[in-house]
């Protein structure tokens, strides 16, 4: 019987041990690396259109904006090379007409060269004609210039409202008041926005 109870006894003390293995294995806890926001720089969105049309937009992430940006340039090139093209015919065709004429020593040899409808229009006609596409073509260089400065422009003015919260924070605020000096009723604006390093309160009369 002393033996059956010692025998038990171990059989106990072996699932004892069986079952209380400890986990040693260690644990390593992470944190996540914070999220860095890198600031929105006006200046670049400038500098990106002046060097190429669009890019400042797409800096500010108005990528709608590119198409039209190219669609409005596209309208004083086409009308540059088209009146070009009418001024370099039109005045290789005056200088053959006035070079068929007495003062130009009656040579007719570009004259035969010329379209039918060069040959038989009034030498002022085509002078008038080559005047006018040389206005014209000079314009659409001015306004293609424009068009890129306003493509600068818009892509500065919406750099720096990258900065700005346009929210429920934007209030105008418009009461009537009475100057006793004058007499006179005015009104007073309060214009509040938010920027998204400070606060700031406007206020004009």
């Amino acid at each position: 019987m002393f033996v059956l109870i010692f025998s038990q006894t171990i059989i106990a003390q072996e699932k004892v041990i069986e079952t209380t293995v400890v986990d040693t294995s260690s644990k390593i806890i992470t944190q996540p690396n914070p999220i860095v926001k890198v600031k929105h720089d006006p200046k670049k969105a400038t500098n990106r259109s002046l060097m190429l049309p669009g890019w400042g937009q797409a800096y500010n992430k108005q990528y709608w904006k590119i198409p039209v940006v190219y669609g409005a340039l596209s309208i004083p090139t086409i009308t540059f090379f088209y009146n070009n093209n009418i001024y370099k015919e039109a005045r290789y065709a005056y200088n053959a007409r006035f070079a068929a004429t007495a003062e130009g020593g009656y040579d007719s040899t570009a004259y035969f060269t010329l379209e039918t409808k060069y040959q038989r229009a009034d030498i002022n006609a085509i002078q008038t004609l080559r005047n006018a596409a040389r206005r014209d073509r000079d314009y659409s260089v001015l306004w293609f210039l424009i068009v890129w400065g306003l493509n600068v422009a818009d892509a500065t003015v919406f750099g720096h409202l990258k900065d700005f919260d346009v929210s429920n924070d934007l209030a105008l605020n418009i009461h009537p008041t009475f100057n006793p000096t004058t007499r006179s009723p005015n009104l007073n604006f309060a214009l509040k926005f938010k920027n998204k390093k400070k606060q700031d309160v406007f206020i004009a009369r």
